[in-house]
């Protein structure tokens, strides 16, 4: 039993993993390329706010119960749109970081091969 919930699990996983936009949409903004629209990208949380709102009010005036479903994951989408905002610049922050120190170590590592002697030849 626990085996087939397991496995249950992870393939219910794999599909939001894979085919809800929010997933996707997260995933490309932990890409280097993508960091720099993790803050942009809080504002999607209005929307969802808005949509379980929404959903929220139908509910209250006779909708149908399986809205609560609804409101529930746009209650955790926008979740994890707020969320993303701050990740992403730690994130940018550190592969900045990294970057620098590379290409500072890049330098490093051509000026220690030129000898002195070629250095000041070539800017002649």
């Amino acid at each position: 039993m626990i085996r087939l919930l397991w496995t249950a699990s992870a393939e219910v996983r794999y599909f939001l993993r894979c085919y809800m936009p929010s997933n996707i949409l997260l995933d490309l903004i932990r890409t280097r390329k993508g960091l720099k629209w993790g803050v942009p990208a809080m504002l999607l949380a209005g929307p969802y706010l808005v949509i379980a709102f929404w959903c929220t009010t139908l509910i209250e005036n006779g909708g149908p119960g399986w809205l609560h479903l609804v409101v529930l994951v746009c209650l955790w989408n926008a979740l994890k749109m707020m969320a993303i905002g701050p990740v992403s610049v730690v994130l940018l922050v550190r592969a900045r970081a990294r970057e620098y120190r590379e290409q500072r170590q890049q330098r490093q590592e051509l000026s220690e091969d030129v000898p002195l002697g070629e250095l000041t030849r070539s800017s002649r």
